[in-house]
């Protein structure tokens, strides 16, 4: 094979996998390198014209150092509202939930709780079981559904399953609870007029705005954040509305 054949087949080697590396591992996080021309805040860009901030946590985050959290419900960016992992599947609760719901409480701030939706196991089980793990109060969040998998069912399948899931808790609780998806999913499984009924938190990572064109009530913008009192990397938030907006959303 001549030199400058070898030469040409090797540069095209380079160019497809850097081209390769570039679409796979670097595109969808280039938004973190991005110059930010707003407001920075908890280590990152943070979203324009929003009032409300927020964010979720579960045993991933490591030791909360409470009161030093608390000192974040004033100033800039205030955090006004924290959803907790509670459960996931039928039978497992998430190791600092007891601790972190009962804290946020008494740090005054709104709380939420979230199940971990599994596919595959039964959603009256993983209903009722986030219902014997979670007692919601007056002043609370609505439960929130967190939904990112299909567990290899098809829509009609996950769908119903889903459904079953919202109708039993909100039976329960009397409201409707909240749906947490990212776009991308909601759009390709839970698109029925029927999921539009819910509360929407939207899972949409390190752009400058929501690409969703529908309703939505809270958006889960980063996953970075850095906040002061909790150990690790945290999920950061905002509601879409004012403080007297979420209050109304707030169990009665």
């Amino acid at each position: 094979m001549p030199v400058w054949v070898r030469n040409v087949l090797a540069l095209c080697i380079i160019v497809v996998f850097s081209a390769s590396f570039y679409w796979f591992f670097i595109r969808p996080y280039a938004y973190r390198w991005k110059p930010c021309y707003g407001l920075k805040g908890y280590g990152v860009c943070m979203p324009c014209d929003f009032e409300v901030h927020g964010v979720d946590m579960s045993h991933y985050q490591g030791h909360i150092d409470w009161p030093r959290l608390a000192e974040h419900r004033a100033g800039e960016f205030p955090i006004r509202f924290i959803f907790m992992k509670a459960t996931e599947g039928g039978d497992h609760q998430d190791d600092t939930f007891r601790q972190n719901f009962d804290s946020a409480k008494t740090y005054r701030f709104i709380r939420g709780a979230y199940h971990y939706f599994l596919p595959r196991t039964d959603a009256l089980k993983q209903a009722d079981f986030f219902i014997r793990t979670v007692p919601l109060t007056a002043g609370d969040l609505p439960p929130v559904l967190d939904v990112e998998t299909t567990g290899k069912k098809d829509k009609a399948e996950l769908q119903a399953c889903v459904k079953t899931w919202l109708d039993r808790v909100e039976a329960h609780y009397g409201v409707k609870p909240i749906l947490y998806t990212s776009y991308k999913f909601k759009m390709r499984y839970l698109d029925s007029p029927v999921f539009d009924a819910y509360p929407y938190w939207i899972a949409h990572y390190y752009v400058d705005s929501v690409r969703y064109q529908g309703p939505w009530h809270f958006w889960q913008h980063t996953d970075v954040g850095t906040v002061p009192g909790i150990e690790k990397e945290v999920d950061l938030n905002v509601f879409n509305g004012t403080s007297a907006q979420l209050d109304s959303l707030l169990l009665k």
